[in-house]
């Protein structure tokens, strides 16, 4: 799989949490069936764009919750994540930040259209019930979180694809 296109970007996420549950996106690799994980709403930033803005961005776009950025607490942690996907790999250095907020029924009404193709679901998950392919699997330590140093999580490859030596 040594011909697939490597994109590396800066990333956002945010741990969205309603009492004890969490919000969660499940998607997909289209090119391989049944590929499923599900991870917090975040995704890339834009040019010259500060990292907490693209958080308040992504969950916006992703959930339809607008936030103050201010509002968002953390870092919390911090990773560097190696993707496999069928078409392609990512590589993104990883900030993830937490926000409390009361129940809301998420609309992702902003996803582009790659996103739209690989998004199967949003849905909440109690903390001690998590599914499957959640990504990072510390998302339920995360959220408990006290700081004030986020936590380091390292490299991470969390593939659909594995990536082999000759990858990157």
């Amino acid at each position: 799989m040594g011909d697939r296109r490597v994109h590396r970007r800066l990333a956002a996420r945010v741990i969205v949490l309603a009492e004890d549950q969490v919000l969660l996106m499940g998607d997909v690799d289209p090119g391989v069936p049944g590929s499923r994980f599900w991870q917090a709403p975040g995704g890339g930033v834009e040019a010259r764009e500060r990292i907490r803005s693209a958080a308040a961005r992504e969950l916006d776009e992703e959930t339809g919750l607008v936030v103050d950025e201010r509002a968002l607490l953390g870092p919390v942690a911090v990773r560097r994540l190696f993707r496999g996907y069928s078409d392609r790999i990512l590589v993104q250095d990883e900030t993830f930040f937490l926000y409390r907020t009361q129940w809301f029924e998420p609309v992702a009404a902003g996803l582009t259209e790659r996103e739209r193709s690989r998004h199967v679901a949003t849905r909440w998950f109690p903390l001690d019930d998590l599914p499957e392919n959640t990504w990072p699997p510390q998302i339920a330590a995360l959220a408990r979180w006290d700081g004030p140093e986020p936590v380091e999580l390292g490299d991470v490859e969390e593939s659909t694809v594995p990536i082999e030596a000759g990858d990157l």
